[in-house]
């Protein structure tokens, strides 16, 4: 067996056999319901009851029953969100995460600030999971295997990495047991509090008043609202992870804004109910904060402590197994949601174009491997330690979740005379505006000095990396535009036609196949290049359009099928042109992820019809070279030459150089 079929069996056995762009039921197959989107999507705000309320209450220790006010606080803020959320979903439908909202609502270059946020938000959102999660699991463990912890933490973005390699749905599905367990064993222990305790919930009311009375009679008024507001902050990493629905709405079951709402609802009951929920269980409870254990932890003992020992035992480890697995699984947000924003930020030339590539299971695959590249680093350097990484979070998601709501409302206030509800939904996206402003502004002020400084400066090094990159980007195009003046010449019939010279020879013997990408200047100098390569040699011409499905056209049959009417088009058009001048065209045309993989599948029967071909690609040439331009662009051309020459085909790459060199961003 060779080495490639090695490899390839060894890809089928982790990743998975490649997916047919023709199997009608695919797109069926790798998109999430209302359910498996709340497991998928949701599990990163879940997972903050972990941590969330228990900040909040250690916060407020000196006066417990306050935090009686702070669940209320984060209860309506968690619908707030949720609500804003909502009308986000509406208006974009094909995708409303903060990447598009700042872009479309705002500005481009607020896109793309919301766009570098929001990603260094999910590296730090898988990083935490996994590193709490190792934590949770290293509890139960011999203190002797504490060594191995950070081992393991690596060992598990591998492993979340490659079950997103295999697709969407499949990283999804198999966490649906422990999600659910989670549910189960917290909603109970919740509901057993306020059960056994119920008769204290009129006493905690009156006993949070007069708590309230008191510290204002202290420290004043304006301290009592400092006191709550700080708690009400120190918890803010419960709201993270609710802006995963609007950003990986591409991945949701038709009708997708249908299923992002529902999700939606999903995710502001459960998250809502279960950091209220445990906040009064705390104090119904009276929960003790105790070393080495999480207040969780505490509270699973303290209701259990009167039944058998072998059943309390059994329930408390599965409720903290679950919470441990639940972080885990956290980390899905990031691979979920973290290629998406990649993906459309390369569409729109903020990042590299290979960003917005497929891989053949239909996944963004670079995007993924990055995620989960990043993240190892960033658990490495941390050596996977939650309390820091806990000051490095958070902070970039509400800078993303200020931006759309800023968005929104400017939204509202322009369609004011065609929005009969515009007050409504500009005062629900206004009071987002606030909330998550004032917790964007607290966060920094109180980790900023504790670490924080480091994600606004990873932060604003990507955001210059983008716009470095945007420059680029914009040159070439500009540069493009000049190649296509020559379609001018082509529609006049002026000189192009003197360009495109063919034989008198009407016997002439040679094929030419040449491979473009649309009736556009780079195709065209690729066919008149050929031609001054090898004279008169040629008078039959195939020409072979394969149109790529990437991140931004792979949105359902009925595109896949306008991707092959425009494939088809484009390549009639060389056809149409060689014809005018007296010679024989056909055009040849696919789709598919990989042009080299398509271009493959047609090299059989091209051979077969034309034994004689000559093959032909046109390649940019950039006066000077730089490891910039070789990242920013493929160089497909030369992988296609190398292909032929190892079947022995003759094959031509035309270099089309620029009008004028790149710089290289300094």
């Amino acid at each position: 067996m060779s080495g490639h079929s090695v490899l390839r069996a060894v890809k089928r056995v982790f990743i998975g056999r490649s997916r047919e762009l023709n199997d009608q039921s695919l797109f069926h197959k790798l998109s999430l319901a209302a359910l498996l989107a709340w497991v998928g999507l949701g599990a990163d705000g879940l997972s903050s009851s972990c941590y969330g309320p228990e900040e909040t209450y250690r916060a407020l220790l000196a006066h417990p029953a306050l935090a009686l006010i702070v669940a209320g606080m984060s209860a309506v803020t968690i619908t707030l969100i949720c609500v804003s959320y909502a009308q986000i979903i509406a208006l974009f439908p094909a995708g409303g995460g903060g990447y598009v909202v700042a872009s479309r609502l705002l500005s481009p270059a607020a896109g793309a600030v919301s766009g570098s946020a929001l990603l260094i938000d999910y590296v730090l959102t898988i990083a935490i999971s996994v590193a709490s999660a190792m934590d949770a699991v290293f509890s139960f463990l011999p203190p002797e295997w504490l060594g191995a912890k950070l081992a393991a933490g690596a060992v598990g973005v591998g492993l979340l990495t490659v079950l997103n390699l295999r697709g969407v749905r499949e990283s999804v599905v198999i966490w649906l047991p422990v999600f659910f367990l989670f549910l189960v064993t917290h909603v109970f222990a919740i509901g057993y509090a306020v059960a056994t305790h119920g008769s204290g919930l009129t006493t905690l009311v009156g006993q949070t008043v007069r708590t309230g009375a008191t510290v204002s009679a202290e420290i004043g008024f304006v301290g009592l609202a400092a006191l709550l507001l700080r708690a009400y902050s120190m918890g803010a990493g419960t709201y993270t992870g609710i802006e995963a629905v609007s950003n990986g709405l591409p991945i949701l079951r038709e009708p997708r804004v249908q299923t992002g709402r529902r999700t939606m609802l999903l995710m502001a009951l459960s998250l809502g109910g279960m950091v209220a929920g445990l906040l009064v269980a705390y104090l119904l409870v009276r929960v003790v904060p105790v070393t080495g254990k999480t207040l969780n932890a505490v509270l699973f003992e303290n209701i259990t402590a009167g039944w058998p020992a072998w059943w309390g035992g059994f329930f408390v480890k599965a409720a903290l197994t679950s919470a441990a697995a639940l972080l885990f699984i956290a980390a899905q947000a990031g691979f979920l949601d973290g290629p998406r924003v990649l993906a459309s930020m390369a569409l729109d030339r903020w990042m590299p174009a290979r960003f917005a590539a497929l891989s053949d299971r239909f996944v963004t695959l670079n995007g993924v491997v990055l995620m989960g590249g990043a993240a190892l680093v960033v658990l490495l350097l941390t050596r996977g330690a939650v309390e820091l990484l806990v000051v490095l979070y958070s902070i970039n998601v509400f800078a993303t979740f200020s931006l759309s709501q800023l968005g929104m409302v400017r939204h509202w206030w322009q369609v004011r005379r065609d929005e009969p509800r515009w007050r409504r939904r500009l005062a629900v996206n206004a009071s987002g505006l606030a909330l998550t402003s004032f917790i964007l502004a607290t966060l920094v002020a109180l980790k900023f000095h504790d670490g924080g400084w480091v994600t606004l400066l990873l932060t604003g090094a990507l955001v210059a990396l983008t716009f470095a990159v945007r420059r680029h980007y914009d040159g070439v195009r500009r540069q493009l535009a000049q190649l296509d003046t020559i379609l001018d010449a082509v529609r006049e019939s002026t000189g192009a036609g003197r360009e495109f010279a063919l034989p008198s020879d009407a016997r002439a013997p040679r094929t030419a196949v040449v491979l473009v990408n649309g009736f556009n200047g780079l195709g065209l100098h690729t066919l008149f290049g050929a031609l001054r390569m090898f004279g008169g040699a040629f008078r039959r011409f195939v020409f072979v359009h394969i149109g790529v499905v990437d991140a931004g056209n792979f949105k359902g049959a009925d595109e896949i099928g306008r991707m092959r009417a425009h494939a088809g088009a484009e390549a009639q058009r060389y056809v149409e042109f060689v014809a005018r001048h007296g010679g024989t065209a056909e055009a040849v045309t696919a789709i598919g992820h990989d042009v080299v993989g398509e271009f493959e599948k047609l090299l059989p029967a091209l051979t077969a019809a034309h034994p004689d071909a000559v093959f032909f690609g046109g390649q940019l040439v950039f006066e000077r070279e730089t490891v910039f331009t070789r990242w920013l662009h493929n160089y497909t051309a030369f992988a296609l030459q190398r292909r032929l020459f190892l079947n022995g085909l003759p094959c031509a790459v035309v270099p089309v150089r620029l009008a004028e060199p790149v710089a290289a961003p300094v």
